[in-house]
């Protein structure tokens, strides 16, 4: 395995959102309407609660689909809207919006309501867990080679006309020394943030299924190094012409 890339922080860093999810099995008694009591004493905190609800499409004998709207839990959002976290009967997410400050500030505060979840909920196992970080990268017009800032990029024949509106492109690997897999999505968004530029979305996510541990410390440690695995694959994603745009 190649040497890891030095970890660099950025001023600017084009984080959009930043996502610590644990998929849990609950006891087959849990009632999605107890999960409310995750916001007791956050209420000051995390004033906003709205329901989640889970749509699926139902076939019946005759192939007639129908539409089934089921809620499956709650999310909570911070009163500087910077926070929102989601208690499910399936699991826990924490979100954080910009500016993103550091791992440490947002691991901790997801550790903290994280806690509140598990005295309510009382999960029975841990399935999975992940970090997830959606980056837009703004690159400035004209752009003559999509390379010039990304190391990973469609390769479109020389017979063909060589501009580019529009591309979407999903790569999946495992990362078997963490017993983890990378699932990085890569595209053009269509509406750019100003009209000089041109925005990339780079979204990473590093998850693990196997053998997750059942301890706390466990638990945090395997998400740390799910964090450094993301960082190690941000890195190797872009290039010095691009972390010039976040500095």
């Amino acid at each position: 395995m190649p040497d890891p890339l030095p970890a660099r922080h950025y001023p600017n860093a084009p984080i959009t959102e930043a996502i610590i999810d644990l998929r849990v099995e609950l006891p087959a008694n849990t009632q999605v309407e107890m999960l409310d009591r995750v916001q007791e004493g956050e209420e000051e905190s995390y004033p906003v609660k709205l329901p989640l609800y889970l749509e699926q499409v139902q076939v019946s004998p005759g192939l007639t689909a129908s539409a089934v709207r089921r809620q499956v839990g709650f999310r909570f959002q911070s009163k500087d809207e910077k926070y929102l976290f989601q208690a499910r009967t399936d699991g826990f997410t924490m979100s954080r919006f910009p500016p993103y400050e550091d791992w440490d500030r947002f691991q901790a505060e997801t550790q903290r309501l994280w806690a509140a979840y598990r005295r309510v909920a009382k999960p029975m196992k841990v399935l999975r867990l992940a970090v997830r970080y959606l980056n837009r990268l703004d690159l400035p017009l004209p752009v003559s080679n999509f390379e010039d800032y990304l190391r990973t990029v469609p390769q479109v024949p020389a017979e063909l006309p060589q501009g580019l509106s529009g591309y979407f492109m999903q790569l999946k690997m495992p990362m078997e020394s963490i017993k983890s897999t990378a699932l990085i999505n890569e595209g053009i968004i269509e509406e750019a943030i100003r009209p000089s530029a041109v925005s990339i979305v780079l979204d990473i996510d590093i998850f693990r299924t196997d053998d997750v541990p059942s301890d706390e410390d466990g638990l945090w440690r395997v998400m740390d190094e799910l964090r450094k695995a993301k960082n190690q694959v941000f890195e190797a994603s872009i290039t010095e012409k691009a972390r010039e745009l976040f500095q």
